[in-house]
């Protein structure tokens, strides 16, 4: 039962409805209509003993006679009823009209029936107006309506959607074209946006879109935020709610403006062509700024000058620095100690081989985190790809040795070899953009080497020169090759071992009486 006697008191208190609201468990919506009854009544406290709550029902909202007497449907049975295939509102009336009958009571006419089936659902979608406070809300969404860019080469036709973000106190707008609905494109409106304010409201209040909203992880109780929208709010120093899924209402001055961008910018710029997005955003800000600067049709004042005089000093300051876009994925830890981000390859410890790690992408950085413990963090790596970006103390040790083999001692080693040894080594460093791409090719001339004589490799060198300014390994390795029924030197000198390539005099003797040695 209501309490309308409570309400009539506390309102003679000068409570706001909002608290009454709280106080009587009733809506906002009621406590208004109880207290304007009661002041086109004369009805004032204090009240009469005779006042009951039940009289003052009576007296203020009187039932409809027409009704008295006769049995009211049960609405949440009608209600869960109708969402049934098949069944009817005539159906469910004659169901009523029989039960009423077998208990002796007076049914509803159909078109009564109907009637106050209608006002119930009135009732159930009522809605409550919120007074927002200067700064403290704006909401974002997508245009429904894309705008469109002309390829000016081949005539194709490209939609550009539509960003929109509202102050909901002033309604001052933000709007920006983008290629795609894409997280990138979501991150950088917002920044855009609030650098276009001046300041950040207190909350956003966003669409329920995958950009926003982590739906796997989100139920209608706990939505989860995406990790990157989240990161972004939390440089900003604001607080997202995001709307519920089909609730336009949630965002109710996002939605209206949506309508109005429609009109006032992509219909307005229909007869006019663009070739770039920067094009089509310029001429998106001249629509905006007059938006922005058109009167309220029952205010004196415009969106700007509503924003400018009342919200913008009481948003919240710019950061210093502008937030960093970032990717969040997912990457398995090779065996080789890395994981592949966009064809690159960056190094993590080797202790965590297999793991499954969280890596947060930027445009200049790479950070890598395992349970949610930063393990590893790299410069982000641009131009060819298959680059690798690998900090030596991630290496287990024996590899770590093998960083010691560096272009000096190879071409100590060629020197040894010989004067044509020494200049393909070289022209072999000096191949790639960087040295290291050239290990490879140098470690198959010590295994040439090892298989053949420094003799042999030394002529097959000399050889090789006379072809090319910079013989290839493989070039190397044919002629040594077509060279193997030449008998070896006798007087070919032995290789000290230092380096653990050759493999001494006594292997080179076994290959020149005909024995087989294979790598």
């Amino acid at each position: 039962m209501t309490k309308y006697r409570e309400i009539i008191r506390l309102k003679s208190l000068n409570f706001s409805e909002r608290n009454i609201a709280l106080s009587c468990s009733v809506s906002r919506n009621t406590v208004s209509k109880i207290c304007k009854k009661a002041e086109e009544l004369n009805l004032s406290w204090p009240l009469g003993e005779s006042m009951t709550d039940d009289a003052l029902e009576n007296l203020m909202f009187p039932k409809d006679k027409s009704a008295t007497n006769k049995r009211m449907p049960d609405y949440a049975y009608i209600r869960k009823e109708l969402l049934r295939n098949g069944v009817s509102k005539k159906l469910l009336w004659s169901e009523y009209c029989e039960d009423c009958h077998l208990a002796g009571e007076e049914p509803l006419m159909y078109s009564q029936f109907c009637y106050y089936i209608q006002k119930d659902e009135e009732k159930r979608r009522a809605t409550m107006h919120i007074k927002r406070k200067p700064g403290e809300q704006v909401e974002v969404d997508w245009a429904g309506d894309p705008a469109t860019i002309i390829d000016p080469d081949t005539g194709e036709i490209t939609p550009a959607w539509l960003f929109v973000g509202v102050m909901t106190y002033s309604q001052y707008t933000y709007v920006e074209a983008f290629i795609n609905e894409k997280q990138k494109a979501w991150i950088t409106a917002h920044i855009h946006m609030f650098e276009f304010f001046g300041g950040v409201a207190k909350i956003l209040v966003s669409d329920n879109c995958t950009t926003a909203v982590n739906h796997q992880q989100s139920d209608w109780y706990t939505p989860s935020l995406n990790t990157t929208y989240h990161e972004m709010a939390e440089h900003y120093g604001t607080a997202i709610i995001p709307a519920r899924v089909r609730k336009p209402k949630d965002k109710p001055n996002a939605e209206g403006c949506v309508g109005n961008i429609s009109t006032w910018i992509t219909a307005a710029l229909r007869n006019e062509q663009f070739f770039s997005l920067a094009e089509l955003n310029a001429a998106i800000r001249r629509k905006l700024d007059a938006f922005n600067a058109n009167l309220f049709q029952k205010k004196e004042s415009s969106r700007r000058g509503l924003f400018l005089g009342e919200e913008l000093s009481l948003l919240t300051p710019l950061p210093a620095t502008r937030f960093e876009l970032c990717d969040w994925k997912t990457a398995t830890v090779q065996f080789n100690y890395h994981i592949a981000v966009d064809k690159m390859y960056y190094s993590v410890p080797y202790q965590y081989i297999r793991e499954k790690a969280d890596v947060r992408i930027t445009d200049t950085t790479v950070e890598i985190f395992i349970k949610h413990n930063r393990i590893a963090s790299h410069r982000r790596l641009y131009g060819r790809p298959g680059q690798y970006s690998t900090v030596t103390e991630h290496m287990p040790p024996d590899h770590q040795k093998y960083l010691e083999w560096n272009g000096d001692r190879f071409r100590k080693w060629a020197a040894q070899i010989g004067i044509n040894t020494n200049e393909v080594v070289n022209n072999i460093l000096t191949s790639g953009r960087v040295e290291q791409q050239s290990y490879r090719s140098c470690m198959g001339l010590l295994k040439l080497a090892e298989k053949y004589t420094p003799v042999q490799l030394e002529k097959a060198c000399q050889k090789a020169l006379q072809y090319s300014h910079s013989p290839s390994y493989k070039s190397i390795k044919n002629l040594l090759v077509t060279m193997k029924e030449e008998p070896a030197s006798e007087t070919a000198p032995e290789m000290k071992n230092s380096y653990g390539i050759t493999r001494g005099a006594r292997y080179y003797a076994n290959k020149s009486q005909g024995g087989n040695h294979n790598d």
